[in-house]
C-alpha cells in the first residue's frame, strides 16, 4: 500500500504539491482562528474569602467568623497555608 502511494506521488507531482499547499493553508487558517491558551496557570489553587459584618467590633468578627473559617480550612486535606487579615470590619482570608 505504501509502495503504491509513493509510486502515485512520483507520477503525479502536481497533485501532491496542490495537496500540500491546500493542507498548509488550512493549517494556517486554523492557527489564526482557533483560540489557544498559550500560557496555562501553573500556580497553586487559592481560595480568597471576603466577609463584611457592619456595625460589629473587630474582636467579635475574629471570634465569630475568622476563627471558625480558619480552623475549618486548616482541617481540609492538602492545605499548605491559611492566612487571614482583619482590617477595619473586612475579613480577607487566603487559603493555599
Amino acid at each position: 500500500m505504501i509502495a503504491r502511494i509513493i509510486e502515485y506521488s512520483g507520477r503525479n507531482r502536481l497533485v501532491v504539491v496542490l495537496l500540500v499547499v491546500l493542507l498548509s493553508a488550512w493549517g494556517f487558517w486554523a492557527l489564526k482562528h482557533i483560540p489557544l491558551d498559550a500560557i496555562p496557570d501553573l500556580s497553586d489553587t487559592q481560595v480568597i474569602v471576603y466577609t463584611e459584618w457592619t456595625g460589629r467590633s473587630p474582636d467579635l468578627i475574629e471570634d465569630q467568623i475568622t476563627f471558625p473559617i480558619t480552623t475549618t480550612l486548616l482541617a481540609a486535606p492538602k492545605v499548605e497555608a491559611v492566612r487571614d487579615s482583619l482590617i477595619s470590619q473586612f475579613l480577607h482570608l487566603r487559603h493555599f
